[in-house]
């Protein structure tokens, strides 16, 4: 068993040497970040601190902005933007590193960077205040936002949202040991990436067809991507998170909507319920039978519930 273990170690610690030293003839990114935006983006483009953000807008009304989370982009919200648009004015914006938003340098990311990310879109566009709907990362991120520039945020709704430590997956610590995610992600065609994407984020594996994971992973191709999603798992995605600002949150009483799926494999829903303790006030919802990604899994159920607490006043 050791033998074999020793095998594989030295295999993959020769493979990522050998990537290292040519690494275009084992890298799937094929394209470059014009090419990829000019063929496959679907919504506008707006420049905050001289870099791209790619964005889709639809509807009138109070200002909502759908933050994703890790991997994604805003194909994430493709089921809820329509019903949402009917009675608010919805923004889904690319975060930096992820879908047809511009990459940056490595060493550049971070949840303070995602904040002025998006209080940076929400000045270019003059939005003076804003609901924030964000999923895993995207909620951690808008816990950020909230605390930070609590003038500027109207309210949240948190889906799954990473904000408090919470322990790794078995996928997410292979995946953190040096070389062996930069040696998974180099493995060709993306049957490896689908098999997470079913594994993690939905319940209902059946979801996940190939069309819908061609459209997941296709921002994949641009050059820089994995550089950025290596270092954002390694190094975004670890404690604190922003437990410190979801204490800082607790004292401004803002409406908070926390939706997560009971068979959720990456955040465990016990971390839900102690935001929910957490923040005096605020609303937790659990779907049964979703994991990861509730609001895609049961997109009616999650449009109405998002509706129905948008439009309470106090």
């Amino acid at each position: 068993m050791n033998r074999i273990l020793t095998v594989i170690i030295a295999f993959i610690l020769i493979f990522a040497l050998t990537a290292a030293l040519f690494p275009d003839f084992f890298s799937k990114e094929t394209c470059t970040y014009e090419e990829a935006s000019k063929r496959w983006a679907k919504g506008n483009f707006v420049t905050v601190e001289g870099k791209k953000i790619h964005y889709l807008e639809k509807g009138n009304g109070s200002p909502l902005i759908m933050i994703h989370g890790f991997l994604y982009h805003t194909v994430m919200w493709q089921k809820n933007i329509d019903a949402l648009a009917e009675k608010f004015k919805v923004y889904a914006i690319d975060l930096w590193g992820f879908g047809y938003s511009e990459r940056l340098g490595k060493m550049d990311y971070s949840f303070a960077l995602y904040g002025k990310q998006v209080k940076g879109f929400m000045d270019a566009l003059n939005i003076k205040q804003a609901t924030l709907l964000g999923q895993s990362m995207g909620g951690g991120i808008s816990v950020y936002v909230a605390a930070h520039y609590p003038e500027m945020v109207d309210r949240l709704i948190l889906v799954a949202p990473a904000v408090i430590p919470y322990p790794d997956t078995l996928i997410g610590k292979i995946y953190k040991l040096p070389y062996v995610g930069e040696f998974l992600n180099a493995i060709p065609g993306d049957a490896l990436m689908t098999n997470k994407l079913k594994a993690i984020w939905f319940y209902d594996q059946g979801k996940v067809t190939d069309e819908y994971a061609k459209e997941v992973l296709q921002p994949l191709c641009i050059k820089g991507s994995h550089d950025s999603l290596m270092f954002i798992l390694r190094n975004v995605l670890k404690e604190p998170f922003v437990e410190k600002e979801a204490n800082q949150l607790a004292r401004l009483n803002k409406p908070i909507l926390i939706i997560h799926g009971r068979e959720d494999k990456a955040i465990p829903l016990n971390r839900a319920i102690t935001l929910q303790k957490l923040w005096k006030g605020s609303k937790l919802a659990i779907f049964e039978k979703a994991g990861h990604s509730p609001h895609e899994e049961h997109p009616e159920k999650f449009n109405k519930l998002a509706l129905d607490f948008l439009s309470e006043r106090e």
